[in-house]
């Protein structure tokens, strides 16, 4: 089987995005299968047509110039001839994807003319994460047309596949038909980073961290993230439990702003900012951290797509506690009838009311106070990662998908100026 990725952007640059790529793209070839990948205009300029990262083949969009509708189109017909070339030269089996839907024009446009396959992955609408980076109006003009866009590009490929099942409910909405759309959820690549490594006492010092109960998040700094909520809860966290310390490693769009906050704050001297870190570094200060919090605000965004860093928490032994929203709702696992609104302490993590500083504070002292459970915990949330959200057996959700369209292929009669020689 040979699948061509067809991607916005993509290694060396480092982002979920990102990161979910190469763990695909990984586990397919480690399942034996020959992959390449065709990144769009928005990777930025790069030194050569076609290279090799972290051992994947990679082929270059070169940017294009122009913003708005006519930027995009260009960009559109310049991603569409990349994919074309990458095609002549790899000869896949399947075109593969993935989001945001101007991707998948530019491979309808190039499976359309090679008679190819052609699975589109979802792993946002791309009108709502405008809305909750702050760059975008639910409802505005543009909203409508990203949507818009999105429902024609779904329309027109063979499968479909998501995320979760937020989004998959969501298209089912639309009409699309429920044996088009398959899940494959966000996973952890167990290979690279499934075994937490020892606390480093030298950086705990650094940090001001020895014998400090530590709240930490690792990831971007978005508005959505609710990392202003998570700020504000210091006070009331620290009053309960003296010794709380806030870890916040990363950055983004929020990040002067949640400086200043903090910096203004009553508990300032316990909260800590470390910036970005190299993705190979993460687990260094995954291993100062008690609790990880996830202080997601409730959107539309987040009720319907779900996070990949909580899985990267559960698979580095860490407590999870996250806002009760759709997409956590799918990782925090209750036992029983429990769940849903309000449930709080679960299998695999906690849950508290989203936007809501008090809330936050109340949960986070109340794990804290109680650790007699966390070893428990903290197994069920590894074993649910490595049963379910592996992508060593994630994988395995595309293979149907592709021998499905790739059967269905030859079964047809192709024109012969779209078949391959």
């Amino acid at each position: 089987m040979r699948i061509l990725h067809v991607l916005d952007h993509g290694l060396p640059l480092q982002s979920g995005y990102t990161f979910r790529t190469r763990a695909i793209l990984k586990a397919q070839e480690a399942r034996g299968w020959q992959v390449a990948a065709v990144t769009g205009p928005r990777q930025g300029a790069c030194a050569d047509a076609v290279e090799s990262v972290d051992g994947i083949t990679f082929h270059r969009t070169p940017p294009v110039g122009g913003t708005g509708p006519v930027g995009e189109a260009r960009g559109i017909r310049a991603f569409a001839r990349r994919i074309d070339a990458a095609v002549e030269s790899f000869r896949p089996d399947v075109l593969h994807a993935h989001s945001p839907a101007l991707d998948a024009v530019a491979a309808w446009l190039v499976a359309r003319r090679w008679g190819l396959p052609l699975v589109y992955e979802i792993r946002a609408f791309w009108e709502d994460a405008a809305v909750g980076n702050g760059t975008g109006r639910e409802g505005s003009a543009r909203y409508r047309a990203t949507r818009a866009l999105e429902n024609w590009a779904v329309a027109r490929a063979d499968a479909v596949t998501v995320i979760c099942e937020g989004l998959r409910g969501d298209l089912i909405a639309r009409g699309v038909a429920a044996d088009k759309v398959t899940v494959s959820p966000n996973g952890v690549d167990l290979s690279l980073f499934g075994e937490p490594v020892p606390r480093d006492p030298t950086l705990a010092a650094a940090l001001d961290l020895v014998g400090a109960e530590t709240i930490g998040f690792i990831g971007s700094f978005y508005d959505y993230e609710g990392l202003d909520d998570l700020i504000a809860a210091m006070p009331a966290l620290v009053a309960a439990r003296p010794r709380a310390r806030l870890l916040l490693v990363g950055g983004g769009p929020m990040e002067a702003a949640l400086r200043a906050q903090a910096a203004a704050s009553p508990a300032a001297q316990a909260i800590r900012f470390v910036g970005r870190v190299p993705h190979t570094e993460v687990e260094r200060y995954y291993a100062l951290v008690d609790v990880l919090a996830y202080p997601r605000k409730r959107m539309r965004l987040t009720d319907l797509v779900t996070p990949l860093k909580p899985l990267e928490a559960m698979a580095q032994g860490r407590l999870v506690a996250a806002s009760d929203v759709g997409g956590h709702r799918e990782l925090i696992r209750f036992g029983g009838d429990g769940g849903g609104a309000g449930a709080g302490e679960g299998d695999t993590g906690t849950l508290f009311a989203p936007d809501d500083p008090a809330a936050i504070a109340t949960a986070l002292a109340g794990l804290l106070a109680d650790r007699s459970d966390w070893e428990a915990r903290r197994g069920r949330a590894r074993r649910f990662v490595e049963q379910e959200r592996n992508w060593s057996s994630n994988i395995c959700r595309y293979e149907p998908i592709y021998q499905r369209l790739t059967a269905a292929r030859l079964d047809r009669s192709w024109p012969r100026s779209s078949a391959r020689t």
